[in-house]
């Protein structure tokens, strides 16, 4: 028994639960072995490429060079620069070296910019589904994420008209992702300028996580919302696209006046990212690493339009085609009914008993209808996507 006192602010973060059936299908996988079938994990969205051969290179060089020392808080200048460089040459937008800050992954640069504009009580306008951490992250600020439930129609994605109707006094802004986990949908541009003006003419911000951007399928979609103006704040990372995942590198694009207040809070809570992994990271960005990045880039694609329709065959129904990223959210209720289960999260474990097959329920991302949803991730390779479409397809008969 401890008499420790917990924070109250610890006591509102709910488990990973991504991470709680990560634990279970762990468990399981030893039976899953004995029987001769290894257990498959379509539940973790990380790319099974890891970072290609110039970027581990440049690590190995910078640990026996001994470059291994603090960088400013903001991150190396010639990182900066790449970033920015990477802008206009991918998607035509200029976004000075000046604005970009370098973290500890994605998720330092969410910690940062919400310890940096969100005060006690205020409350921040999310999609639901939405990815549950960015919700945690504004709650660990003392703000309050407000879930608003959307459809397929809207691409479970958040309207202007939506942002309008419920912004009331205590509102502060809206954090965003496109491509979205899990979902991945992205937001139509014009949508997205839309949402943002309401934002501006309310004195808000406009938070988006763009860190699956680099993984879009579709050029209608495939734009940074950097390109509105210079007051979006935009969260990105080296883990997805540049598929660094453990290296635990990110950067944040913000207005010119914020770049001091996200440097002092970055001093004193981070110091700075890795140098070794700022170092490696600058390979990503030479011809040869883009070159395999792209190639791996249209892996993904026929990951996506290989299974998807695989499931919506097998009565796994995904309302929307994703258009970005590497997940399929898809309808069990008819699989579950044919089960004889009750929601997602009984159906998920069914399918890491019956077929090995470890997913994500629909849990962790909301209350919008996500009982009725599981989470498959493409990131695994295609040979693990096939055979677990036949498990599957055994399983439901």
């Amino acid at each position: 028994m401890t008499n420790i006192r917990i924070a109250q602010r610890a006591e509102r973060i709910e488990p990973f639960y991504v991470f709680e059936v990560a634990k279970a299908a762990n468990r399981m996988a030893r039976e899953a072995a004995a029987a001769g079938k290894p257990m498959l994990y379509l539940n973790v969205g990380e790319p099974d490429f890891t970072a290609p051969p110039l970027v581990r290179q440049a690590a190995e060089r910078a640990i026996r060079d001994g470059t291994t020392q603090y960088t400013q808080a903001t991150g190396l200048e010639p990182l900066r620069e790449r970033i920015s460089d990477w802008y206009t040459q991918r998607f035509g937008v200029s976004v000075p070296a000046r604005r970009i800050v370098v973290t500890a992954g994605a998720s330092a640069a969410l910690q940062l910019a919400c310890l940096a504009l969100i005060d006690a009580g205020d409350e921040i306008l999310m999609p639901d589904p939405s990815y549950p951490c960015n919700r945690h992250f504004v709650s660990a600020a003392e703000g309050s994420a407000v879930l608003v439930p959307t459809t397929a129609q809207e691409r479970h994605q958040l309207s202007a008209a939506k942002v309008e109707a419920h912004w009331n006094a205590k509102t502060r802004g809206v954090l965003l992702a496109s491509p979205s986990n899990p979902t991945g949908t992205s937001i139509h541009p014009d949508e997205l300028r839309r949402i943002h003006q309401v934002v501006q003419s309310r004195g808000g911000i406009t938070l988006l996580d763009e860190i699956y951007l680099g993984l879009s399928y579709d050029g209608t979609f495939g734009q940074t919302g950097l390109a509105i103006d210079d007051q979006v704040i935009s969260i990105n990372s080296f883990s997805k696209y540049f598929n660094m995942t453990g290296w635990r590198l990110g950067w944040l694009v913000v207005p010119d006046a914020l770049v001091p207040v996200i440097e002092r809070l970055a001093q004193n809570l981070f110091i700075c990212p890795s140098t070794v992994a700022q170092h490696a990271a600058l390979a990503c960005f030479e011809p040869e690493s883009i070159v395999e990045y792209e190639r791996r880039r249209a892996e993904f694609k026929a990951r996506r339009d290989w299974f998807i329709p695989a499931l919506n065959a097998m009565g796994l129904q995904v309302p929307v085609m994703p258009d970005g990223a590497f997940y399929a959210w898809a309808d069990c209720s008819a699989a579950c009914e044919k089960l004889g289960v009750t929601g997602s999260w009984d159906f998920a474990f069914e399918v890491m008993k019956r077929a090995h097959v470890a997913i994500t329920p629909g849990r962790d991302f909301g209350t919008a209808e996500t009982a009725r949803f599981v989470r498959f991730s493409t990131a695994s390779s295609m040979e693990h996507l096939r055979t677990s479409v036949g498990r599957l397809q055994e399983m439901l008969g």
